[in-house]
């Protein structure tokens, strides 16, 4: 399962049935779970931990020392989950003493060609990630999030579960939960309803969500009042907890 031109370190700790492929290199300090096939010329490098039934396309490099300048070659983590797609050429960085020291990747997730995830990044289950997107250090994603090509997003941003970003979008601010950005700088577009719908949410819940974010958006509140106006809104459309959630999280201030 290991074409003889890849070089795997002798410390690296690999499933059975994992498949390497031509020109890779697998350096010291990696673990690779079962299932998880590594295509030609890519480049492993630990600590990193990944976990099983992944796919990594050729020449993407995982586990480098990132670029913050601050880095002077702690010992810092890459930890990638089960079940990913990492297109051609993506670069997924290990963290920095900084933040927690690790970068994350969840699992059944979509990368597409040329992604970069950033030093302790945190990305969560089921997004997907469009061609020539980059993620700044210390971003945070939501579950279910979906980023549009060349979306480019700025450092300690947060974007919620279940948002959608437009293709060219920069983010330079909080994306709550549930909702559609896109422009330069990011600017809210509504709900990602369709989105909701293919994932099961209910008629009732989008079109209580809907009503949450004209709170949030149409009616010249600030976030505060906003805030405790969503409160009252709990009690006939649950969803919305996620979208209060993500609202109070925000360290950057969200779009407006």
């Amino acid at each position: 399962m290991i074409h003889p031109t890849a070089i795997v370190d002798a410390s690296a700790r690999l499933a059975d049935d994992v498949e390497i492929g031509p020109y890779s290199i697998i350096g010291p300090d990696v673990e690779i779970g079962a299932g998880t096939r590594v295509g030609p010329h890519v480049v492993i490098k630990g600590p990193t931990r990944i976990g099983r039934g992944n796919r990594i396309f050729q020449f993407a490099t995982l586990g480098e020392d990132c670029q913050d300048k601050k880095y002077a070659g702690e010992p810092t983590t890459l930890v990638i989950g089960d079940n990913n797609v990492i297109r051609e050429s993506c670069t997924f960085h290990r963290g920095t003493i900084q933040d927690n020291g690790e970068t994350r990747v969840g699992s059944n997730n979509l990368f597409m060609v040329n992604v970069h995830v950033a030093h302790d990044c945190v990305v969560g289950d089921n997004c997907i990630l469009a061609n020539d997107t980059n993620l700044a250090g210390h971003v945070h994603l939501g579950d279910w999030a979906i980023l549009g090509g060349a979306t480019q997003v700025h450092q300690f941003c947060k974007i919620g579960a279940h948002s959608m970003c437009g293709a060219g979008t920069v983010v330079l601010k909080d994306i709550p939960a549930y909702v559609m950005a896109l422009g330069y700088p990011a600017e809210p577009h509504g709900i990602n309803s369709e989105g909701l719908r293919r994932r099961g949410f209910s008629a009732d819940d989008i079109n209580g969500l809907r009503n949450a974010y004209k709170v949030l958006y149409r009616q010249g509140m600030t976030v505060q009042e906003a805030t405790e106006r969503l409160q009252e809104m709990l009690a006939d459309c649950a969803p919305v907890q996620l979208l209060l959630d993500s609202v109070a999280s925000a360290t950057r201030g969200i779009i407006r």
